[in-house]
């Protein structure tokens, strides 16, 4: 029984298979391998065995000096600039004191202001200009 209306195909040849190319990947740096270990260690099991945990140590404790330092050194610089700006102020109020004292010097040393103050004292203004001495040299 065969169909009559069926063809018989004729098979393709098959190509060679193509070689396939593989990278290799740059090796890791030893430090970049443990941190990667770590976190690896740490998500993928879960629970962090003795082991991992007495492994992890100084790299642990490495990460809290730097904590610690980091919260000391911002400690440092907010108390460096509340000293600025305290010592800013002192130097505005100072000047402004050395102005005004400047100014008040300055009025009480007027020729007015002077008359007044000395004369409580009896001592009073010259109304007629100064004398002028000459002294010949034969004199002296």
């Amino acid at each position: 029984m065969n169909n009559q209306f069926r063809e018989e195909l004729e098979e393709e040849e098959e190509l060679p298979e193509e070689p396939v190319i593989r990278l290799k990947k740059p090796k890791k740096e030893k430090e970049s391998e443990n941190a990667n270990l770590f976190f690896k260690k740490l998500f993928t099991e879960g629970v962090v065995t003795k082991e991992a945990a007495t492994a992890m140590l100084p790299f642990l404790i490495f990460l809290s000096l730097l904590t610690m330092l980091y919260i000391a050194n911002s400690h440092m610089a907010v108390k460096n600039i509340r000293d600025i700006d305290k010592l800013n102020k002192e130097v505005k109020e100072l000047s402004w004191e050395y102005k005004s004292l400047k100014a008040d010097l300055m009025f009480k040393s007027k020729l007015t202001e002077v008359a007044k103050k000395v004369d409580t004292l009896g001592i009073k203004e010259l109304t007629e200009p100064p004398h002028k001495i000459i002294i010949n040299n034969d004199e002296h």
